[in-house]
């Protein structure tokens, strides 16, 4: 295996115990997947991403043929329609982080814009997060939900499971999914406040001064 196969399966490793040691996902919850050309690396499913090692992360062929490593997380399919129509992206991490899970258990007045737009880092790094419906865990729908909203989304949370984010790479989808993390988690502190929002022009300027460094 290339040496920069080997240094992303690190990178991987390495964000998995960020992630795990900072609580953001526990036990066995959370999976990370980098898109590298048409194959994949994925943390392996039923597994702890406080506890990986580099031999075990699945490596897979572009039909999805297991190449190296331990069978892929089981939510691998919802990694895949995500990336399927953002090709700028190569990154997606999942997680069952407490305050954007709560969020994701909340009902929204729309939908497809669910976060108050409370800092300029949430415009940033998120733009606008949309709430999928609920599904079960497996259920196929679930990548035909972020397959139709992908392309105009890059974080999303999954009703009742938790957020999935892209990013163009994994440093970047890292930090996308630890604002949406702290996002939500002002959003829970202010509910029921009337806090000062960003306005439309603010917003405008965010996403015009930002728009290549997402």
């Amino acid at each position: 295996m290339s040496d920069a196969l080997e240094d992303l399966k690190q990178a991987i490793v390495e964000a998995g115990q960020s992630l795990f040691e900072r609580g953001l996902t526990g036990g066995s919850s959370g999976n990370i997947s980098v898109r590298v050309g048409d194959e994949w690396l994925v943390t392996p499913t039923n597994s702890s991403l406080g506890r990986l090692s580099t031999s075990e992360v699945s490596h897979l062929d572009g039909e999805g043929q297991l190449l190296a490593g331990k069978p892929p997380s089981k939510e691998l399919a919802l990694h895949q329609a995500f990336l399927s129509r953002r090709p700028q992206d190569r990154a997606v991490v999942h997680l069952h982080s407490t305050y954007a899970t709560a969020w994701a258990c909340l009902s929204h007045p729309d939908d497809l814009d669910v976060l108050p737009p409370l800092t300029p880092y949430s415009i940033m790094r998120l733009g606008k997060v949309a709430l999928l419906p609920y599904r079960r865990p497996g259920d196929a729908r679930m990548a035909e939900d972020i397959t139709r909203l992908a392309a105009g989304h890059r974080a999303v949370l999954l009703a009742n499971h938790g957020p999935l984010v892209a990013g163009r790479d994994l440093a970047t989808a890292m930090s996308a999914i630890e604002e949406l993390e702290e996002t939500a988690r002002l959003a829970l502190v202010l509910r029921g406040e009337q806090p000062r929002l960003l306005d439309s022009a603010q917003i405008q300027e965010l996403e015009t001064t930002f728009a290549e460094r997402k």
